[in-house]
């Protein structure tokens, strides 16, 4: 079964098979209580205005007990797919997979096939790895071929404030309060952050780009 719940963002300038099993805040029955809900995805410029750097945050509402036992699925497949061309199929695609560890980054590639499915492009050898950060210890990143790579538990960045969200619809409120209740403080993601130069990706300096979840 294939189940897609598309997480888009917007950016500017063959081992095994995966199938998507992509939602977001643990609110689709084929991720609920799973480790492979996407909770955010973030594109944005790197302070070196050179690069892009995507953001794949998964396993939602983790409290810091929780955080310290978390892990990465060695049978999930994180993709970052980029349209250059404007089509909306993915150009090139970031594949980041964990095994002992570690997390191992291929691309940007072009894939060996589009869609539901994906192959992990390990030719041509394109990408980096790094150790997967302990929760409560500093980050560890590497770099590779102007690409910086990050794998581990973070603090969830989302902000909403549920509670007023429910009184709005309710009809009890007319709007958020400023500055509102973090919902989510308090409560841990397990990111996958990968920076890449822009020259690295192309088109036309404008792309269209998503992340999915895929399972073995």
């Amino acid at each position: 079964m294939k189940n897609l719940k598309t997480i888009l963002g917007m950016g500017i300038l063959a081992a095994a098979s995966f199938f998507i099993v992509a939602a977001d805040h643990i609110d689709a029955p084929a991720v609920q209580g799973g480790n492979s809900d996407i909770t955010d995805f973030y594109a944005f410029q790197g302070n070196n205005t050179d690069n892009l750097v995507f953001v794949a945050n998964v396993q939602g509402l983790l409290s810091p007990a929780a955080s310290d036992g978390a892990m990465f699925d060695e049978n999930v497949l994180i993709e970052f797919n980029i349209d250059t061309t404007g089509d909306n199929v993915e150009d090139l695609v970031i594949q980041a997979i964990p095994r002992n560890g570690k997390m191992f980054f291929f691309g940007p590639t072009a894939p060996s096939q589009t869609g539901l499915s994906s192959m992990i492009e390990t030719t041509p050898a394109v990408g980096g790895v790094v150790d997967i950060t302990p929760y409560g210890t500093n980050a560890i990143t590497s770099t590779k071929a102007g690409m910086s790579f990050f794998a581990g538990p973070r603090d969830d960045p989302f902000f909403m404030d549920f509670a007023q969200y429910s009184e709005i619809i309710a009809g009890n409120a007319t709007g958020f309060n400023m500055p509102g209740a973090d919902t989510f403080a308090g409560t841990n993601v397990m990111s996958v952050i990968v920076e890449v130069p822009k020259s690295m990706i192309g088109g036309s300096g404008t792309i269209k780009t998503w992340v999915e979840s895929k399972r073995k």
